[in-house]
């Protein structure tokens, strides 16, 4: 069997980088499976099975007679405190490794820079990690669901004899209706209720990001890497950051993003504006428009995640990655930011989620 026949399974396969690692495979003409809890949307050359990845007997009847060779693990669930999310989150692992594991050649775990920040209970507080971040830099002294993931991982690949990979992204600029963590598509969505209601594109977040040093991660980048991590010959096992190759400022980045999407920006000012404030009570509004623009999500919930964009843009630290480790093992990949953010509002305006 060469490795393009090879199976390859994607647990998350609905999400922002999973439906990107999908099509990349697909694109390689690779066999490719995706396992998710909620129906996908319609992607040629993917078969798609359902699970709740919570449940192992679930995740074991959706996988009934399928050996993948190379499983890309995308898939998270947020919970109320860290104690549940590292509970949940580290049985998903474990339960689509108990299945997958025995059949696995490589096995590619998607976390991201809270290896370096810490969780959601104390992101960006207390102690972080210096920038740019490196991968060996030791586990912070607290509690982390990306940890115990890896734990999951490890114990796993020791068990039944896979390679693995970790890949630490940066906010992740992609396509995903409906996903939790997803800035391109908040900011877009935002700018349009912005643009239809004649106001300014104001920068939500504080005067460390607006002035300070930072990345973001391409979804499709990020679906190159991991699937040279998983296929390349001769890679050790280890973590790898991921992020597009270039660093900006959102000084000089806002107002580019506010020419692409044809609105008026407006910077940091006196306090942080968080777009949770701002776009209070708007769901109405967002339906008002999406009727009148005919546009396919009427839901404001479905394509805006304020929360997510307030925390990546309110971190009281710099933040940014080394990209050393994965460029001397060969992987060279490279997205110009401000192209990422414009491939994704054409996509976004194409499938009629946002106005022209």
């Amino acid at each position: 069997m060469t490795d393009t026949d090879a199976l390859a399974l994607v647990v998350g396969g609905t999400g922002i980088a999973g439906r990107a690692v999908c099509q990349e495979l697909v694109d390689q003409g690779r066999q490719v499976v995706s396992l998710s809890r909620r129906p996908p949307a319609a992607q040629a050359g993917v078969r798609n099975v359902r699970a709740d990845l919570t449940d192992a007997g679930s995740v074991g009847a959706a996988l009934a007679g399928l050996a993948p060779a190379h499983v890309f693990v995308t898939a998270w669930s947020r919970r109320p405190t860290e104690a549940e999310n590292i509970t949940v989150n580290s049985a998903m692992v474990r339960n689509v490794l108990d299945v997958t594991g025995p059949s696995a050649r490589h096995v590619a775990l998607l976390t991201g820079l809270k290896h370096y920040l810490g969780p959601f209970e104390a992101y960006a507080v207390g102690e972080t990690r210096d920038t740019p971040f490196h991968e060996d830099e030791p586990r912070l002294p607290m509690p982390n669901f990306y940890y115990a993931q890896e734990d999951e991982l490890w114990r796993a690949a020791e068990r039944d004899g896979f390679a693995w990979s970790v890949h630490r992204s940066h906010s992740i600029i992609g396509h995903a209706v409906g996903n939790a963590m997803n800035m391109g598509m908040t900011l877009a969505v935002w700018a349009s209720l912005c643009r239809a209601e004649g106001r300014p594109f104001v920068f939500p977040g504080n005067e460390v990001q607006w002035n300070g040093v930072t990345d973001v991660t391409d979804a499709g980048l990020l679906a190159r890497q991991m699937i040279w991590a998983a296929t390349a010959e001769g890679l050790p096992s280890q973590a790898y950051n991921t992020a597009n190759g270039d660093v900006f400022r959102w000084r000089w980045m806002w107002p580019r993003v506010a020419e692409l999407l044809d609105v008026e920006p407006e910077g940091y000012a006196v306090r942080p504006r968080p777009l949770e404030e701002q776009m209070v009570g708007k769901a109405g509004a967002w339906r008002a428009l999406a009727e009148r623009e005919r546009l396919a999500e009427p839901d404001l919930d479905r394509v805006a995640s304020p929360w997510h964009t307030d925390s990546d843009l309110n971190r009281p630290v710099e933040c940014f990655t080394d990209m050393a480790r994965s460029r001397s093992a060969g992987f060279t990949g490279y997205v110009g930011t401000l192209d990422s953010f414009a491939a994704l509002f054409g996509r976004l305006r194409a499938d009629r989620i946002i106005p022209e």
